[in-house]
Order: C-alpha cells, then sequence, then structure tokens
C-alpha cells in the first residue's frame, strides 16, 4: 500500500516560527490562527492545538489549523472536550482533494483525543459562496452522526455550497451555531494612496482627524509596561462609560509582551501635554491590520484623538505591507437602535466596504455527551 501523501502532525512549540511563516503568508491566513493568539487564550483556559498538514512528498506544510481546546474544570482532554478553530483552517478550499484529505485526518485525529464537537469560524466572506451554484451534496458528505439531519440546538440546514471555485466533498455535517467572532467588519482597502484614502473618507473625518494634528496632538507607540497600564487605566473608564466588558491588565500585558516584539501588533497611544488621552491595540498579520482594543479618556474628549490614532493605525498598517484593515467588528445589522449603532457609525466613516462572513458552524462527534454539556456546563459550549 503506497504511503499518505498528506499526514496530519502536531507541531511543537520549538517550531512556532516555521508555523507563523506559514500562516502569515497563506491567502487565508489570519490572526488569529498565528501562534501567539493561541499562547494569548492559553491564559484564559484555552489548549492550543497546532496541527499541520504535510506534503509528504513535497517536505512542507499544505494545510493548517490552530484548534483552541476547552474542557470543564481543566479535567483532561481525553474526558471530553470543545474543540474550535478561530478564523481557520488555513487551507486552500479550490483544491478538493486537499480538502477531503484534510478534513478526513483532522476528524479522525480529534475524535480519538476526545472531542464532543468541532466548531468553527471559516475566514471566508458570504460573497465567495453566493458566487458558485449551491448543492446540498457539495459540501456536505456523508454524515459521522447516520441519517440525522437536526442539531441538538433543533432543526437546522448543514452548510451546503462551495467554498471556492471547485467541488469541496466534507466528511461531516456542519451546522450554524450563533458566531464567536463577529459576523460582520469594515474593510478597508489598502491598495489606495494615502491621499486617496483621505479623499474616500467622510469630510467630517478628514476635518476631525486634521483637528486634532492642529491642536497638538501626538501618536507614540506604547514602549513600556508603564505605557500599557496607561492605557488600561483608560479602558476601565471606557468600560464604565460604554458599558462593556473588559479582559484583565495581565491578559493585555501578556497580548503586548506576546505580540510586539514579534512585530505582530502594536499599541497605539494619543498623548496632549504629556497625558494619554485615547490607545488603540492593532494587529498586523498575514497582510491585515487588525483593530482589536480601544479606549479612551474623559478629558480632553473635543481633541478628536480616536481619530487620529486610526489615522496613524490605517498609515502604519499600509507601511508595512498590509492590503487591508479590519475594523474589528460591527454590529450584524444596521439597526440604528442597536447598542454599537454608534460604533458603526465611526467605523464607516472611513470609507471601507461592509462583508459578512458565513459564520459559525458545528459538528458533534458525542451527540449524548454534548447534549449533557449544554445542560450542565454551559460555559463550556
Amino acid at each position: 500500500m503506497p504511503p499518505q501523501r498528506y499526514v496530519l502532525h502536531k507541531v511543537p512549540a520549538a517550531r512556532w516560527k516555521q508555523w507563523d511563516q506559514f500562516v502569515n503568508e497563506h491567502p487565508r491566513g489570519h490572526f488569529l490562527q498565528s501562534w501567539g493568539w493561541g499562547e494569548l487564550k492559553a491564559n484564559g483556559g484555552w489548549y492550543p492545538l497546532r496541527l499541520a498538514f504535510v506534503d509528504e512528498q513535497q517536505q512542507q506544510i499544505a494545510a493548517a489549523a490552530q484548534v483552541l481546546c476547552r474542557t470543564p474544570a481543566h479535567l483532561p482532554l481525553w474526558t471530553g472536550h470543545l474543540a474550535y478553530i478561530p478564523k481557520g483552517p488555513v487551507i486552500d478550499w479550490s483544491q478538493p482533494q486537499l480538502c477531503q484529505a484534510f478534513f478526513t485526518q483532522l476528524n479522525a485525529y480529534l475524535r480519538q483525543r476526545g472531542a464532543l464537537a468541532l466548531r468553527m469560524e471559516l475566514n471566508q466572506e458570504v460573497k465567495a459562496l453566493e458566487q458558485v451554484s449551491m448543492s446540498a451534496s457539495s459540501i456536505v458528505g456523508e454524515p459521522w452522526l447516520g441519517d440525522r439531519q437536526e442539531s441538538l440546538g433543533g432543526s437546522h440546514t448543514p452548510l451546503a455550497g462551495t467554498l471556492s471555485g471547485g467541488e469541496v466533498i466534507l466528511p461531516l455535517l456542519l451546522y450554524p451555531v450563533p458566531p464567536i467572532q463577529p459576523v460582520r467588519t469594515i474593510l478597508l482597502d489598502l491598495a489606495l494612496d494615502e491621499a486617496t484614502l483621505l479623499a474616500n473618507m467622510k469630510e467630517k473625518w478628514r476635518y476631525n482627524l486634521r483637528l486634532a494634528e492642529r491642536k497638538g496632538v501626538k501618536v507614540r507607540e506604547a514602549r513600556t509596561r508603564e505605557d500599557v497600564h496607561a492605557w488600561y487605566a483608560l479602558m476601565q473608564t471606557t468600560s464604565e462609560r460604554d458599558h462593556f466588558g473588559i479582559h484583565t491588565l495581565d491578559y493585555y500585558l501578556h497580548a503586548w509582551h506576546t505580540f510586539a516584539p514579534r512585530q505582530q501588533a502594536r499599541l497605539f497611544l494619543a498623548e496632549y501635554g504629556g497625558q494619554v488621552l485615547a490607545g488603540i491595540f492593532v494587529a498586523l498579520f498575514a497582510r491585515q491590520g487588525i483593530y482589536l482594543f480601544g479606549a479612551s479618556g474623559d478629558e480632553h474628549r473635543n481633541l478628536m484623538p480616536n481619530y487620529l490614532l486610526q489615522w496613524e493605525a490605517i498609515r502604519w498598517a499600509k507601511q508595512q505591507g498590509a492590503t487591508r484593515y479590519d475594523f474589528g467588528g460591527i454590529a450584524a445589522t444596521d439597526n440604528e437602535n442597536d447598542p454599537l449603532a454608534g460604533i458603526y457609525r465611526f467605523k464607516r466613516g472611513w470609507g471601507g466596504k461592509v462583508v459578512r462572513f458565513v459564520g459559525c458552524y458545528e459538528h458533534i462527534y458525542r451527540p449524548v455527551a454534548m447534549k449533557l454539556a449544554k445542560r450542565y456546563v454551559p460555559k463550556l459550549v
């Protein structure tokens, strides 16, 4: 029997640079598939599993998936865990044989390790599904769960259709579940020159960022732990003012210590007269800038520091070779009464386009155990 061409391997920590290089250079790469993102989530109770699908003939990685695994009360993975792939896998969906082989081995691997279910949020925009003909057989193959045609949350239509130009038949049924990452965002095309970017934004946005410059607001990169502490104080102010939850100081410090030295993120601070007025944490990975976290104080808001911050972050991402800037998610609808409507208006004014992603899908390996987990360990699922 001839050896398999593709083999799934667990990637050791010593090869994190090779992992990041592959994900960073792949057209389907994303910051949430970076090695550092797994390190960050490990502090929050997730176990990051990096799986590389190696082409044994070419001796190179052909596809990859960072799988975040979580168990209740830090029990061993074999007792039952949720497996989650954020913005992945990193794979060429136009190669059906590659996709079939990858998911066949991934399924076997996760089932053997005790996964209750697999959830995936593909780094794929809805338009990619709309551009091809839809058929129930084109992506849904033989289900692991027999002829069961409903998820544990009720009756749903499984994900159907191709994810690119070819016929991709996967050896698993995927049912829609509530998303973890934002299903909509605004993307700004950084292939345009700065003059065009300025011209495409709303007039008030141009006025505000120039106002900040005229009034003496300065934007710089965070250099010390004290800078991060100062920014976190603004995060606390913003959380109380705008009524949303934030992470701990240690979480943001860990993110800064992980990504800033690798040139994969930068914390921008806006100052006036030596006082930090606002700051934003922006990722840079896979040719994309991503606005992750933002905070502003209650003083000198009339100086419009947030506008100059975003503009400088956009310029930085473009200078570093990014081809687009992701404003980090918006409300799922255009409803003006949505609590996030104000954030949507701010992000919309920069001239980007609204995109919708395909969302989150789930395949259940152990239906009975998953049903019990939903009932008794809701934080897990």
